[in-house]
């Protein structure tokens, strides 16, 4: 039986984000990467396995029930993206693998509309193989849905909302529903939605998130790094018209973004995603930002996602709430808490290339220096641009 058994077992803004390109930029052709940040050692027969699941994945396709699920709830989708959506088939041949030893390497290529969703899908059959090719024993369900319980109890008692955000590093799908089950059945005011898209449709909530750093990426190799944040935002409500209002602030990291957050964007979006760095600083950061713009901050959100745990939120919640909306996106703390080390992987966006360009390398420079991604020398360009003068360690190979 394969793992991944629908086509929307994927987070919320790859859809969002297909959609999007498939209006603005058709005819990009884009390339992602592994990257094995936790140098997890592979068993042999890996890369078989994976292969195994990729190739199921091409008989997946959009049911008429889940395509009424994104019209429902996502209206802001055309109904032309979601006839799109009913006819798209992944294509195995855009995935390549191949594993040396105990080093697995997958790369991905093809137009960006198309590969676009790859990214999950990849870094969860990973992980889950991983755990059962290794004979990894976790704890038992009944345990994971305590844990789950008690988190919970948590997030209610401090009156903040919480996400669920855990696809791409979670132990199992079995791991994952059982997590799901106990956060729709334990709720309370606080959990307010999944970005998985299937266990929002499975589970009757909200599916939940705007965009990603990819995005961002794209602009600045496509258009300039210098204009990349605005660039990005201004095409982003060019396809929502103000819906999925959000922003992503640490792609070039979140001073450069704050720089180029104008009146009209702090104003038009509803709020703010903190993805790297320390939260306390970018909450002040953040809350100074729209005070300095005259926006009063209690009308505008930080949505934090960056490795949260119970400990992290209360201390977050402690230092902002009543100053500014709060709310929270947890992962692996939810979707991998099961005794086992999780995994820390990735998988980004490396070059783009179109009609007019050539294969460009992709740059992210994150708030967190070992959360960067690109090739030296165009962080070093991407850096000089930006008037950035620390030279951070990276993710990707020197391919130059």
């Amino acid at each position: 039986m394969s793992i991944i058994k629908s086509i929307i077992d994927n987070d919320f803004y790859k859809f969002t984000m297909q959609f999007g390109v498939t209006k603005l930029y058709p005819d990009v052709m884009a390339r992602y990467q592994f990257i094995n940040r936790g140098q997890h050692e592979f068993p042999e027969g890996f890369a078989e396995e994976l292969q195994k699941e990729i190739n199921a994945m091409a008989s997946l396709s959009l049911t008429k029930d889940e395509k009424n699920f994104f019209a429902t709830n996502c209206p802001y989708l055309s109904p032309a993206y979601l006839d799109f959506l009913q006819g798209y088939r992944y294509d195995p041949s855009e995935v390549k693998i191949t594993q040396n030893g105990t080093n697995v390497e997958v790369h991905v290529e093809g137009y960006w509309y198309r590969t676009i969703l790859w990214e999950v899908p990849i870094l969860c059959l990973i992980s889950e193989l991983f755990y059962k090719l290794t004979n990894a024993q976790r704890i038992s369900n009944e345990e994971i849905t305590k844990r789950t319980s008690d988190k919970v109890d948590l997030y209610n008692r401090l009156g903040v909302t919480v996400a669920e955000f855990g696809t791409r590093r979670r132990h199992s799908y079995e791991v994952h529903d059982t997590v799901m089950k106990e956060l729709t059945n334990h709720r309370g005011k606080s959990f307010v939605g999944t970005s998985n898209v299937h266990f929002a449709h499975q589970y009757g909530v909200k599916p939940i998130g705007t965009h990603a750093h990819e995005w961002f990426m794209f602009h600045g190799a496509r258009y300039g790094f210098k204009i990349a944040n605005s660039m990005s935002l201004d095409r982003w409500v060019k396809v929502y018209y103000g819906d999925l209002g959000i922003a992503l602030t640490d792609t070039y990291t979140s001073d450069v973004f704050f720089g180029q957050f104008d009146k009209k964007l702090s104003k038009l979006f509803d709020g703010v995603r903190h993805d790297s760095g320390d939260p306390i600083e970018f909450g002040e950061k953040t809350i100074a930002h729209y005070e300095k713009m005259g926006i009063n901050p209690l009308f505008k959100t930080i949505i934090f996602s960056d490795g949260l745990n119970s400990e992290k939120v209360e201390m977050i919640t402690k230092a902002f709430k009543g100053r500014i909306g709060l709310s929270f996106g947890i992962g692996t703390d939810l979707t991998n808490d099961t005794n086992l080390r999780p995994m820390n992987i990735v998988m980004k966006l490396t070059e783009i290339s179109s009609i007019d360009i050539k294969w460009t390398g992709v740059v992210k420079l994150s708030d967190e220096k070992n959360k960067h991604t690109g090739t030296p020398r165009m962080i070093a360009l991407t850096k000089e641009m930006l008037d950035l003068d620390d030279i951070p360690s990276h993710d990707a190979p020197n391919n130059d």
